[in-house]
């Protein structure tokens, strides 16, 4: 299907970004599919797949590849973003699928070399013979040079778009779209509102401690109290007061802190020492000095 439709349409160049998408979609897909297989191993003795997990995870990715690149000519990641590898090396300009040698190369670089790594490693961690010493040394060499040509090409790859890995550039398999005029389409809505939440919340974090809480409710309480008219005596005072200011309840140890109000002894000195230039929440009046009630009100006002 891929090669009918390609001997009609010329190919279309793929972005950088969708390129690396769709190497971390494959990444993200062997994670998930070797996680789903291990899972099957929990009711097992533990470690039971230590000794041959590099030939198992090969096997994986074998039939990864089987199902993707040799059938497909893309991997699962490409076919998710509508990309597809072509072969780079025809002279033509029109699409022209993967060689069964180029499916095959891919296959030895990507799935035999990361099985070679790995049990390379196990076979000389714990091998303590100067002949086994050499040849570590020489594949880590190896290993290390091929690294920096993997660098390399991934510095090429931003500067030119093409190429994404080194088997890639090697192979001369190129990503393309598979249908024409298809563009990626970025959508940067969710990402700014959550910019603009993250900065909301950041400003909250920074005023919320610059804030007296405390003040502010008492300011707010005052403003939707009415203020009655109270004769400025003390009598008045004692007749009228039956109820503390902040608590509501009957004055325990009534004090007065210069205005027409009574409060309760604790409930005064606690609001006080948390804040210093407490307001009474009635009238506004700051505490000009802490005095306790004169005159006594008497415990058979409250039934009247």
């Amino acid at each position: 299907m891929a090669s009918s439709i390609g001997n009609e349409k010329s190919v279309n160049p793929v972005l950088r970004i969708s390129q690396l998408d769709a190497l971390e979609l494959n990444k993200a897909l062997e994670q998930l599919v070797w996680s789903q297989f291990t899972s099957c191993f929990h009711g097992f003795k533990p470690g039971v797949l230590a000794h041959l997990e590099p030939e198992v995870k090969a096997f994986l990715w074998l039939i990864l590849w089987r199902f993707t690149i040799y059938s497909k000519n893309a991997t699962v990641g490409q076919a998710i973003l509508n990309i597809q590898y072509k072969n780079n090396l025809s002279q033509t300009e029109k699409y022209q699928p993967l060689s069964k040698h180029q499916k095959l190369w891919y296959l030895i670089f990507t799935v035999g070399g990361r099985w070679l790594e790995e049990r390379c490693y196990d076979l000389f961690s714990n091998r303590q013979l100067q002949s086994f010493c050499k040849i570590k040394r020489y594949i880590n060499f190896g290993a290390g040079l091929l690294k920096l040509c993997e660098l390399l090409n991934f510095l090429i790859f931003l500067q030119k778009g093409t190429f994404a890995t080194l088997t890639e550039r090697i192979l001369g398999i190129r990503s393309v779209f598979c249908k024409p005029q298809s563009v990626r389409q970025v959508g940067f809505e969710y990402m700014n509102r959550e910019l603009l939440w993250h900065g909301f919340a950041e400003f909250l974090i920074y005023l919320l401690p610059l804030i007296n809480v405390q003040k502010l409710k008492l300011k707010i309480s005052s403003w939707g109290l009415p203020i009655a008219g109270l004769s400025k005596s003390e009598n008045a005072l004692a007749a009228r007061c039956k109820e503390c200011s902040l608590c509501g309840e009957w004055p325990t140890m009534p004090h007065t802190i210069g205005c027409s109000h009574v409060f309760c002894y604790y409930c005064i000195k606690s609001n006080y020492l948390f804040d210093m230039y407490f307001t009474c929440p009635k009238c506004g009046s700051e505490v000009h000095s802490l005095q306790p009630l004169k005159y006594k009100i008497e415990m058979t006002e409250l039934h009247a």
